[in-house]
């Protein structure tokens, strides 16, 4: 099974940008898509962003050309570039894959605000 461990989340000013990495563990998690996911207070969990595994990438329109998905496959890591970052991105974010899609970290708080 693959572990997820996320950081890089903090507090930023609107218009800010953050980094967030996510580490696995396991070999196996370069040969499934990753996404990231978020959930905002008393919200159900979305879907932010995915990439396949011939490096195609997939954004939810309220985040494309602000946000961008990108992995290190010889470091089994994932990142998530987050720019131009607006009040409404606060959320815990969360890095998902392996096989079936049935890892998760344990999520990477991210606050916008002034």
């Amino acid at each position: 099974q693959v572990q997820l461990v996320e950081s890089g989340g903090g507090l930023v000013q609107p218009g800010g940008s953050l980094r967030l990495t996510c580490v696995a563990s396991g070999s196996a998690f370069n040969s499934h898509p990753s996404h990231w996911y978020r959930q905002a207070p008393q919200k159900k969990r979305e879907w932010v962003a995915g990439i396949d595994r011939d490096m195609s990438k997939f954004y939810r329109s309220s985040v494309e050309g602000r946000f961008t998905i990108s992995r290190d496959q010889a470091k089994n890591t994932l990142f998530l570039q987050m720019d131009n970052l607006k009040p409404e991105d606060t959320a815990v974010y969360y890095c998902n894959g392996g096989p079936g899609g049935k890892s998760w970290g344990q999520g990477t708080q991210v606050t916008v605000s002034a």
